[in-house]
């Protein structure tokens, strides 16, 4: 996809206004209420905002990772639960383009690209998250059909979604199926069986999804015949993309509890002058000015790498690494600029403190990103002999 800079720049500025207008006037009160924002939604499928990676021969506007992080550090400054919205449906979309057999994506695609239907990651379950071989969700063969029977985790946007990429065990190994359900509790034999609270990220649901004898046709595994015990490899590179969309997500928030706190400090007065001109706080902004600056670029270069077609675990590990790092240490420092007033309900500044951690865990915790790095860093400058 060949997207040039003024592209990239006007799909910004519209979601910018559709931030500010839109956004930010609701966001606090449907976040304290955990209410789903379906307004909000109906408007980001108007904008294409569910289509921007889906090549346009299938209906999307055929944009770059590089446009769609531009697009998600905007949403997540003004309410992050909106880019979770988005984020496993990408996902989705970018394991069917980029491994689904010519049928899997003219049926799909389409569909995704509008937000007619929903997509979204099922991969964890409650005793496998970042260890993947310990997996038991299982597909057994039946004919022309697989019988799914499992359960899995942590599955954002799984109560609403019209279309699960699972992570299933078949003979070959793991296999990815692209599991067609009705939105809702229940559908044929999968089964809604809890909605998990959490400190943040309110809004959308996060569920645990029960599968007891689910049939699926053998055309549901991603890339056919061909895909069976593949699944995993196409799930982890996907998870690229799911890395940097994390970073992105930890960029808006951070960005959000930077400006915040430099329109705070230039405010609020203490001792007969603004505390913007206090050295202790003048320090703290330097710092947190500087580690958003870092971590937008991270982000960037790793979108750049992984639009090219080049290996980015890396760099997809550094920039989810450092920019959930620095959310986090930005939203804190920013509490801490506001003093009393950023604890209470009354500003946005307590909601980041609380999104903030989701980025520290979300798509592999910190401490297996630092595991992933290192690895790739070692791989890469082997000594030879």
């Amino acid at each position: 996809m060949d997207v040039d800079d003024e592209t990239r720049s006007e799909l910004t500025a519209a979601v910018r206004r559709f931030v500010e207008r839109e956004v930010l006037p609701v966001a606090s009160e449907l976040e304290h209420a955990d209410a789903y924002p379906g307004a909000l939604v109906e408007q980001m499928k108007a904008m294409g905002l569910f289509g921007i990676t889906v090549p346009v021969e299938h209906g999307g506007l055929g944009l770059d990772l590089l446009a769609y992080v531009g697009v998600i550090e905007e949403l997540a400054a003004g309410w992050m639960s909106l880019t979770g919205i988005v984020n496993t449906h990408t996902i989705a979309v970018g394991l069917l383009a980029a491994h689904g057999t010519e049928a899997q994506r003219a049926e799909w695609l389409p569909r995704l690209a509008t937000g007619e239907v929903r997509g979204c990651l099922s991969l964890s379950e409650p005793d496998a998250g970042s260890d993947t071989r310990a997996l038991t969700c299982r597909a057994e063969r039946d004919g022309d059909e697989y019988v799914i029977t499992g359960t899995k985790t942590w599955v954002t946007n799984g109560e609403r979604a019209g279309l699960v990429a699972l992570a299933a065990r078949t003979p070959e190994g793991i296999s990815c199926f692209m599991v067609a359900k009705d939105p809702g509790p229940s559908s044929g034999g999968i089964t809604v069986s809890r909605n998990i609270g959490k400190l943040g990220y309110k809004g959308l649901e996060t569920v645990e999804m029960r599968y007891e004898a689910h049939r699926v046709p053998s055309t549901a595994v991603l890339g056919g015949e061909a895909g069976l015990g593949r699944g995993l490899p196409f799930i982890l590179g996907a998870l690229e993309v799911g890395r940097i969309n994390i970073a992105a997500r930890a960029v808006g928030v951070a960005r959000a509890a930077f400006e915040a706190a430099i329109r705070y400090a230039q405010q609020r007065e203490t001792f007969g002058k603004p505390i913007a001109r206090h050295q202790a706080i003048q320090q703290k902004l330097a710092d947190m000015g500087t580690k958003l600056e870092a971590a937008r670029l991270l982000t960037r270069h790793a979108a750049e790498l992984r639009q090219r077609g080049e290996r980015a675990d890396v760099e997809a590990g550094m920039a989810k690494l450092f920019a959930s790092e620095t959310a986090f240490e930005l939203a804190t420092e920013s509490m801490r600029i506001h003093g009393g007033v950023g604890y209470t309900t009354d500003l946005p500044i307590e909601r980041y403190y609380r999104d903030a951690p989701l980025m520290l865990i979300g798509e592999g915790t910190n401490e297996i990103q630092r595991m992933v790095i290192a690895r790739g860093l070692l791989r890469r400058h082997a000594l030879d002999g």
